[in-house]
């Protein structure tokens, strides 16, 4: 790992516990929040979210400014079970309708700009189960204590089948790898995929948003050259449980993901053979790096002692 990363993990890694309400709420002063939740067909889950937020960070402490959920073409009861909770609740189609809407999440996420007015607008995924307030609390409060932080991701546990930290398959096997070898200033983001995330309007107004799940990557990547590393940072909020995709879903995923990185590359980019990945210890995620394998074995037709056993 960089050493300039790990100067980054001690003072921009932080946990939800770190900022106590009281106090993300005396610093709030004028600045405005929003909430953006991109929907498609989770009326199983929405309703809740929206429900905690409202209670929590709306109507007992005034955080929240404003709550909106994204639905981009739900079959199911996804919009009425939202409202019902309580949030403000827009059609993609309707936003922008000079545009015709592509698929994808990119595309919900960046559409939301156009109707959301907070000075920080805060993204939260529509499928979590065991939602916590934290999960907003925790990312806004480093844009509302610290002006040198522009976007904060949040970093939990993802369980899979019962396991601990087993979940982020694709960040695990893709994402992170992609990181760690082109833009090796992002190894310490321990969800760098991660929907839940935080930022400065004035910072998502100047990206570019791949329109499918390429978008977590694209935004960090070009959040980096714009804000430098010391504007990124962390906040661990736990635990994430959530609906799990299937492999060819995955597959999906991963190569539009790699798909973006692949469009930010440019030539001489520093290749690092290094992986960090992270392990929660007792103080919290601690990063092991491990070297990559980058050597290559020529064709074995090239070796002369097998070529010499084939002419025998």
């Amino acid at each position: 790992m960089l050493d300039e990363v790990e100067r980054w993990l001690s003072r921009r890694s932080w946990s939800a516990a770190d900022r106590p309400l009281p106090g993300i709420l005396a610093a709030k002063r004028g600045t405005t929040v929003s909430v953006v939740l991109p929907a498609l067909n989770e009326e199983s889950t929405v309703g809740a979210i929206v429900s905690v937020i409202r209670r929590e960070l709306m109507e007992a402490v005034p955080l929240v400014d404003e709550l909106v959920v994204i639905d981009s073409g739900s079959t199911d009861r996804t919009a009425e079970r939202a409202a019902a909770a309580g949030a403000r609740v827009v059609h993609r189609d309707a936003i922008l309708p000079r545009m015709p809407a592509l698929p994808g999440k990119g595309e919900v996420l960046w559409r939301s700009l156009m109707v959301t007015s907070g000075d920080i607008v805060c993204y939260v995924d529509a499928d979590l189960e065991e939602f916590s307030a934290d999960f907003v609390s925790g990312i806004v409060g480093p844009l509302l204590t610290d002006p040198g932080v522009s976007l904060v991701k949040a970093m939990y546990d993802r369980p899979l089948a019962g396991a601990p930290g087993q979940g982020g398959r694709v960040t695990e096997l893709v994402a992170r790898p992609l990181l760690n070898l082109h833009w090796p200033q992002l190894a310490g983001f321990v969800q760098p995929l991660g929907g839940e995330y935080a930022a400065r309007r004035s910072l998502l107004e100047r990206l570019p948003f791949p329109v499918g799940y390429g978008v977590e990557l694209g935004l960090l990547v070009d959040a980096l050259h714009l804000v430098g590393l010391d504007g990124l940072a962390q906040v661990d909020v736990g635990r994430r449980v959530h609906r799990h995709q299937d492999g060819q879903a995955l597959g999906r995923m991963a190569a539009a993901i790699y798909r973006t990185a692949q469009l930010r590359l440019k030539p001489g980019h520093l290749v690092r053979p290094a992986l960090t990945q992270f392990e929660r210890g007792a103080d919290g995620f601690v990063p092991r790096t491990h070297a990559v394998d980058t050597e290559e074995r020529p064709p074995m037709r090239e070796i002369p002692e097998y070529a010499a056993r084939r002419a025998a």
